[in-house]
C-alpha cells in the first residue's frame, strides 16, 4: 500500500488528532507518523495488524519447510556426514 500526504503525519500532531486518525485507520487508511520529519512509527488497524503477524508465521513455517526439503534431498542424494566427520569439523 502507498501513503499520500494526508497518510504521513507529524507525532505531535498525530497526539491532537488521535481519535480521527484512528477512525481513519478503522475504515481501511494506515498513517505514517514522523519524528523530526523522518518516519518513525505507523497506525494500522487491529484486524490488519493480527494478519500481518499470521503472514509473518507463515512465512517462518515456509522457510523452514524449505531448508527441511534441502536437506532431505541432500540426504538421499549421499550428501551427508557422519557424526564423527560432524564434530570434527565443528570443533
Amino acid at each position: 500500500m502507498s501513503f499520500t500526504a494526508q497518510d504521513v503525519v507529524p507525532i505531535s500532531e498525530a497526539r491532537a488528532r488521535l481519535t480521527e486518525l484512528s477512525d481513519e485507520v478503522v475504515a481501511g487508511a494506515e498513517k505514517l507518523l514522523t519524528k523530526n520529519g523522518a518516519a518513525y512509527v505507523a497506525i494500522v488497524d487491529a484486524k490488519k495488524l493480527d494478519y500481518y503477524h499470521a503472514l509473518e508465521a507463515e512465512h517462518a513455517s515456509l522457510v523452514l519447510l524449505t531448508e527441511a526439503e534441502t536437506g532431505l534431498r541432500e540426504v538421499l542424494a549421499g550428501h551427508r556426514l557422519s557424526n564423527a566427520d560432524l564434530l570434527k569439523a565443528l570443533s
